[in-house]
């Protein structure tokens, strides 16, 4: 199981699916400004 982040921790480098399918990983954005929201899933707490 990966480590959990605190705040002011750096993000590890990972990949992810765009709504139109391409992949990006953080690394694409280095030196830029970021925001990634991530929601939970249909029907589960969050």
């Amino acid at each position: 199981m990966a480590a959990k982040l605190k705040a002011g921790d750096q993000a590890p480098d990972f990949r992810l699916k765009t709504d139109d399918e391409r992949e990006v990983s953080l690394a694409d954005f280095r030196g830029r400004w970021l925001v990634l929201y991530f929601f939970p899933k249909a029907l589960t707490p969050g």
